[in-house]
């Protein structure tokens, strides 16, 4: 399992972009997972429905199941923020993990830059940037870039600086993450 990152500042088309590279990986016949990181207050259940009445009522996890997938939501009820090592380890092995987010987090990461946002980019403040999709080209010496409209050459771009799962948690577990 390998693990690369999508980051940059909020609008700049980070989960458009997701959007179009998860079929594309899949279409050269690789198997994707997500880990998205959100604001604090994000919920992913419905209000009255059983799961919600369950996890208000104080229980720690919820597990929702049917036949065709199955959802667990974990309160962490004033614990720590869960690391990505630790989310990591809640995954199902695929061949490719895409970290959305976690823009502080020392993983790979491929940045996404729009000049629209008036941003400034991230790298090379984050030395872990291994490559650069935007709609403009940055400063010389920057790492390798390529348009956010090709697909194709971001899917290279992203699988040849995924890194395997143990090299990443060992980068993180050394950097105290």
């Amino acid at each position: 399992m390998k693990i690369i990152g999508l980051a940059g500042w909020s609008g700049a088309g980070k989960t458009t972009l997701l959007a179009k590279l998860i079929p594309a990986l899949n279409a050269r016949g690789l198997r994707v997972s997500t880990i998205k990181h959100a604001h604090h207050a994000f919920d992913v259940d419905v209000p009255g429905k059983d799961s919600w009445v369950h996890r208000e009522a104080g229980a720690q996890e919820v597990l929702v199941a049917s036949a065709n997938r199955f959802a667990l939501m974990h309160e962490l009820r004033g614990a720590p923020e869960w690391s990505l090592p630790q989310l990591l380890e809640k995954l199902t092995s695929v061949d490719l993990v895409l970290v959305e987010g976690f823009k502080r987090s020392g993983h790979p990461k491929i940045e996404v830059h729009r000049a629209a946002n008036g941003k400034p980019f991230l790298w090379p403040e984050d030395p872990d940037i291994a490559g650069i999709a935007s709609d403009f080209a940055p400063r010389p010496g920057a790492p390798p870039h390529v348009g956010l409209d090709d697909i194709e050459c971001i899917v290279d771009m992203m699988l040849g600086a995924a890194l395997p799962i143990e090299a990443v948690q060992a980068r993180l577990s050394a950097r105290g993450e």
